[in-house]
């Protein structure tokens, strides 16, 4: 068996045992040094040290607690229910106001932290009980919350961009840059989809019962205030200072870190025991990505030294697609890769693999990891895995999981929705990084 295929068997066997439910990292790391021990001797133990620390030094990675424990901070601080309770009563005489509160609070939330399980952890928290109590669609009411939830994984600062920019080589100041437009589109479209929606049919979302709308503008007000106030000194703190080209997201996440800090202990409602789950979480978080991105190093590395990674790129390109063609068959392997995986062993994975055809196609590495990050959107909103399903089942039990998968359905065709756009016009994703 030559090496090329060696390494290619070496993929399947991977493919195999994450979609059994083997560990991803340990998986990873086991068939890396199985395969390369065969192919190139004891060598293999030095490239994985080798490997190890070059992943460690890395300092864009270490952008990733500061990020995650922002996150945690503002869930746990109580901010965040003050800003949806703020525009669930200002909006309360509109049809399908709860799903604009959900989706203009989830859009907010992303833009401080890029934590889609708490985003739709919280979000199922604060709406599910008053959309219930309002008649609201449960299918509607629970597309709303998990796809707005997923916004996190592509509004800035989104810990998935910061692990895909070493991985394809492109700044994560430029993929956060990128990111802006494509993810306040996708908010627009998923609050036109609801809005239109309620508006044909309204009692998808009724407008607020008179016992839940407010008596008076003043709490409505200090509500709002409240809650968008230090949301917006820390998107200023962290995603200003990136965007603006004052900071790296490293500098920018501990400034961050830092403001955030500050603000959620002046909110009175931060205690010791919430600050102890905030840090266990990103320590727990933050270790399980760094693994995941050291072992899948290595799996690419050795991938590419038994020339596997070149033997399938000549294979594809020898193909002779049109780039545009050859673009639209990767996105939707990912697409299709995003049903059974999540984003992790796809950016750590297969980004690698088809890096050199998107080079050798002369396909901007920008516009295409925008198009990437959109397009695994969908891996949060598709079954069979589709945790936001299940974080949002464990916090709203009384949806059915079959009316949760039905409603992240029609918002996973928005999504796609927004693919083509984003195919269609490039510069959503390649002029803010210009101008930058």
């Amino acid at each position: 068996m030559s090496n090329e295929v060696l390494g290619l068997v070496a993929l399947a066997v991977l493919f195999a045992a994450i979609f059994i439910g083997f560990p991803i990292a340990f998986t990873l790391g086991f068939v890396a040094l199985a395969a390369g021990f065969i192919a190139l001797g004891p060598v293999v133990f030095d490239l994985a040290v080798l490997q190890t620390y070059s992943v460690m030094k890395d300092t864009v990675l270490a952008a990733i607690p500061f990020f995650l424990f922002m996150g945690f901070l503002l869930e746990q601080s109580g901010i965040m229910e003050r800003l949806f309770t703020g525009i669930q009563q200002l909006l309360s005489r509109l049809n399908g106001s709860l799903y604009l509160a959900v989706l203009i609070t989830a859009t907010i939330f992303a833009a401080a932290t890029g934590i889609v399980g708490s985003s739709v952890t919280l979000l199922g928290v604060m709406a599910g009980p008053s959309m219930i109590k309002s008649g609201y669609d449960v299918k509607m009411s629970a597309g709303a919350i998990t796809a707005g939830g997923t916004l996190g994984i592509l509004i800035p600062p989104s810990v998935m961009l910061i692990v895909m920019g070493p991985v394809v080589g492109v700044p994560a100041t430029d993929l956060f840059a990128a990111a802006v437009l494509p993810g306040l589109m996708l908010s627009g479209i998923f609050i036109m989809w609801t809005l239109v929606r309620c508006w044909l049919n309204p009692s998808l979302g009724p407008a607020l019962p008179p016992e839940m709308r407010p008596k008076s503008l003043g709490p409505v007000i200090k509500d709002l205030v409240l809650g968008v106030v230090p949301v917006v000194v820390v998107i200023l703190a962290t995603l200003g200072v990136i965007l603006a080209g004052i900071a790296t997201p490293t500098d920018a996440g501990a400034i961050g870190c830092a403001a955030t800090f500050a603000l959620t202990m002046g909110s009175g409602r931060m205690s010791w025991a919430k600050l102890k789950r905030a840090g266990l979480a990103t320590l727990e978080i933050s270790s399980m990505i760094l693994l995941l991105v050291t072992a899948s190093n290595l799996f690419g590395s050795v991938f590419s030294r038994l020339g596997s990674a070149d033997f399938l790129a000549q294979g594809l390109t020898s193909l002779a697609l049109p780039p545009m063609l050859m673009l639209i068959v990767i996105l939707a392997v990912i697409f299709v890769l995003g049903w059974p995986l999540e984003w992790v062993p796809i950016v750590l994975i297969v980004l690698p693999i088809v890096l050199p055809i998107v080079t050798a196609a002369k396909i901007d590495l920008i516009w295409f990891c925008t198009l990437v990050a959109v397009t695994l959107q969908t891996a949060w909103l598709s079954p069979p895995v589709a945790l936001s399903a299940y974080f949002l089942k464990g916090v709203v039990p009384q949806w059915e999981l079959k009316d949760i998968y039905a409603g992240m359905v029609q918002f996973m065709i928005l999504q796609l929705v927004a693919v083509a756009i984003l195919l269609l016009f490039p510069a959503l994703a390649t002029w803010l990084p210009s101008v930058n």
